[in-house]
């Protein structure tokens, strides 16, 4: 069994960590379920393993050291973030697959609206081709980012997850290099035209998770 928790309002951040924390530590005792929860939190910045210093550019917002994977990254209003507790050691310890589940379970929801959301070599998350933009200097395409994936694991158990932009205010993304990477941009589902609200995606994600994590 996953138990699907939502949360209305904007969650504090140390509040999320440490529920997590609990969660995780009872899922490992057996004693939980694992759960997949779907919060918003004020504005803020985390950072990950591998942030950088020279990549956060204005202290706008607080920001968080995290244990998850990657680098700053931004939450807010306007953005769902779905941390995905779930037991790796009966769903397979592969750290690859898990990630690559969590992105394709990304794409699938995304392609309810009708948005081909895509992967790109050495860059983390959920890409969205911009035809429509100017091609970066080199000639390159312009892709946006849509949705970010972080994960942490304790005993196989994992926490933290992904984060997508169904509304945020993108310009809050101007403090940091998000993930440690230029050039390219950020959107969201309303940015690309699309009349979607958090509880439209919160149905997607439910729909497509089990072709990802059944069981």
């Amino acid at each position: 069994m996953v138990e699907w928790i939502t949360s209305t309002g904007l969650t504090d951040y140390h509040q999320a960590v440490a529920f997590m924390e609990a969660r995780v530590a009872a899922i490992a005792a057996d004693t939980a379920d694992e759960a997949i929860w779907l919060v918003e939190h004020p504005p803020l910045y985390t950072a990950g393993t591998s942030a950088r210093a020279g990549d956060l550019l204005d202290r706008r917002f607080p920001v968080h050291e995290t244990g998850r994977g990657g680098q700053y990254t931004y939450h807010g209003p306007g953005q769902r973030i779905a941390y995905v507790m779930l037991d790796l050691n009966r769903r397979g310890r592969d750290i690859r697959a898990f990630v690559t589940g969590l992105e394709n379970w990304v794409i699938d929801a995304l392609a309810e609206f009708g948005i081909r959301g895509e992967i790109r070599d050495g860059r983390v998350g959920v890409w969205v081709a911009r035809p429509d933009k100017p091609a970066l200097p080199d000639g390159s395409p312009r892709d946006d980012k849509i949705a970010a994936i972080g994960i942490k694991l304790r005993k196989w158990i994992s926490f933290h997850g992904i984060s997508i932009n169904v509304e945020p205010d993108l310009g809050h993304y101007a403090g940091i290099v998000p993930c440690g990477i230029s050039g390219h941009g950020v959107t969201s589902l309303v940015d690309l035209g699309l009349p979607v609200g958090m509880d439209d995606l919160d149905v997607a994600l439910r729909a497509t998770f089990a072709r990802h994590f059944p069981g």
